[in-house]
């Protein structure tokens, strides 16, 4: 494919150190899908074909940490050096988000500091439910919000099937449904706590168009106007609930490139709080392509379409910016 402009921000990678790790521990796949294959070739070989000059990359699902703070914080630093090595290889292909091993609140601030401190990563991603089952905006991560605010980082927010949801009756995997699910909690809880306003320096990046935020929003923002829990909502979120949704958040395509999907995104967002997203290589090639086919001819127009492929991204990431040339 020609014209390699697109910059693609949920990319994963799945180095020997993770799957080495998660295989000790009996666990091989994630959102009930077995880990794919991955090696960087891969990924450098998909996005060539594809027209992606740079892909910022990810651990997905199941993330890192599985009750044992030692052994997360471990495996959060190796697989942060992993991505720090693959950034410094090919410096204008690749960006990257930071493992942290939350839900461990003073391993998650030390990794903050030597990956974006020192390795200079580009943000950090964070599961939208952790595995003690609490969601962000939880007053425990309160620290980790204001260390990332502080810093004006980027926050890559990755569902996984929380908790509360291992033991629905149903055979249909959870990236299926689950995902979907724990995003859109996490979203409400980020508002409802009051963490967005408290944080206005965090920018959200939101996997899979938001999960089913953009469905839900106008029910959402019922909330407002409640007669009891009104009051105590607009006193954390003052703007309202879709003001949260339209200001604080971005949302990338990755599985969302369809009609179905995209109406709905973009009568609650701009096209400069869209990104582009290929959820590679857990979504195989094939669904990255039939991603661009999707946004080129959903009748976006040939500006805004530059702006969700690239504009957005490079304006929220500096760092990409500068090694891909500005």
């Amino acid at each position: 494919m020609s014209d390699p402009h697109r910059i693609d921000v949920h990319h994963h990678v799945l180095p020997p150190e993770y799957v080495g790790a998660m295989a000790k521990l009996g666990i091989h796949g994630g959102g009930g899908i077995p880990f794919p294959a991955w090696s960087p070739e891969s990924s450098l070989e998909t996005m060539d074909r594809q027209g992606i000059a740079a892909s910022v990359v990810s651990i997905s699902s199941p993330g890192v940490h599985f009750g044992d703070a030692v052994a997360a914080r471990d495996l959060s630093r190796r697989c942060n050096d992993v991505a720090a090595a693959l950034v410094a290889a090919r410096p204008s292909r690749f960006g990257a988000f930071a493992t942290v091993p939350l839900p461990d609140v003073d391993g998650a601030l030390a990794e903050i500091e030597r990956a974006l401190g020192v390795l200079k990563l580009d943000g950090v991603v964070l599961l939208a439910s952790q595995s003690d089952g609490r969601y962000l905006g939880d007053p425990l991560f309160d620290p980790v919000f204001a260390e990332l605010h502080r810093r004006r980082a980027v926050v890559f927010i990755h569902p996984t099937v929380p908790r509360s949801s291992e033991s629905i009756p149903t055979e249909v995997p959870g990236f299926a449904t689950e995902f979907t699910f724990d995003t859109s909690r996490a979203v409400a809880n980020l508002v409802w706590t009051g963490t967005v306003e408290r944080y206005p320096g965090v920018s959200f990046i939101l996997s899979h168009a938001g999960g089913t935020t953009p469905f839900l929003a106008w029910r959402w923002s019922l909330l407002d106007l409640h007669p009891t829990m009104g009051e105590a909502l607009r006193a954390r979120a003052p703007k309202g609930f879709l003001a949260y949704l339209r200001e604080s958040f971005h949302y990338d395509t990755a599985l969302s490139a369809n009609p179905f999907a995209l109406h709905s995104l973009r009568e609650l967002v701009g096209c400069d709080r869209i990104l582009f997203g290929s959820d590679f290589p857990f979504a195989p090639e094939i669904v990255t392509q039939m991603s661009i086919e999707g946004l080129r001819d959903f009748g976006f127009e040939a500006a805004d379409l530059r702006r969700i492929e690239r504009d957005n991204a490079l304006g929220l990431l500096p760092g990409l910016r500068a090694r891909m040339g500005g």
